[in-house]
């Protein structure tokens, strides 16, 4: 709590302030507090705090980012919190109240969907950044473009995949979306070849879902292979690879049997 006064109290002060190169340092100075403070709503064990907090911090990510454009680890983090907000508070209740209410469920899609490009663009405008011209790149020649990344880039691959990816994955008949999938798959494959083990295999939960899309190239063996090491490298304690194997592989399958127990385990954990 003492953490989130402290940047309270910047963001007050930042806009207290008249002199534009102060304005301008202390904007810096909350937006650098604000780019190393992601782990404040993913250590908080009440969801429903978290998610009533979450929209107010993506409008302050957005309001910095006005003074400060070109402040890359902002743009990651304000990239990064709008892709799990829409995963975890908008896609989830989606897929909760389908069968019960299909229309409002169709409306939270269509607001997930505006979430994940939303944070996107922030990644985007980083890899821009980074990369000068590597977005309008992408599509074309990825792996080229992508080649002069290095570790230190791996989040921001990561979370721009996390993205875009999130957003083809919830938008198969949007083929405008579905062309760029090339793109998603270079920014995660060389994201891999740099730091295959990143944040307790985020990246093999990622490619869990990429593997288990076999209209778009992916090898469902592929995806237990990387099921696997993310619940090796995450002891077991994440019910994130297993609903993603359910999802991606169990359903693609029709093996209704491997889907209820690796949603059984899920909840187990």
């Amino acid at each position: 709590m003492s953490r989130i006064r402290s940047i309270a109290g910047l963001a007050l002060a930042v806009a207290t302030l008249s002199g534009c190169s102060l304005k301008t340092m202390a904007v810096k100075t909350v937006a650098n507090t604000l780019s190393e403070s992601g782990t404040v709503f993913s250590r908080d064990d009440d969801p429903e705090l978290v998610g009533d907090a979450i929209p107010f911090a993506l409008k302050l990510y957005e309001s910095l980012l006005e003074s400060v454009p070109n402040h890359a680890p902002l743009l990651v983090a304000t990239c990064s919190s709008f892709t799990q907000y829409a995963y975890a508070f908008v896609q989830v209740e989606a897929d909760v109240i389908r069968e019960d209410n299909y229309e409002r469920a169709t409306e939270l899609d269509a607001r997930a969907l505006k979430l994940y490009l939303r944070g996107r663009d922030y990644c985007l405008r980083a890899l821009d950044l980074r990369f000068p011209g590597a977005s309008a790149q992408l599509a074309t020649d990825g792996p080229a473009v992508l080649a002069r990344a290095q570790r230190r880039d791996v989040e921001l691959l990561y979370w721009t995949s996390a993205a875009w990816g999130s957003a083809i994955a919830l938008a198969p008949d949007r083929p405008d979306l579905l062309i760029e999938f090339p793109a998603v798959r270079a920014l995660v494959d060389r994201a891999l070849a740099l730091d295959a083990d990143w944040s307790k295999g985020a990246i093999h939960e990622a490619l869990i879902s990429f593997e288990s899309l076999e209209s778009l190239g992916g090898i469902p063996e592929k995806a237990r292979v990387h099921f696997a090491r993310a619940v090796e490298l995450q002891d077991g304690k994440s019910p994130s690879p297993y609903i993603s194997l359910a999802m991606g592989v169990s359903v693609a399958k029709q093996d209704r049997a491997e889907f209820v127990k690796l949603l059984e385990q899920a909840l187990a954990i």
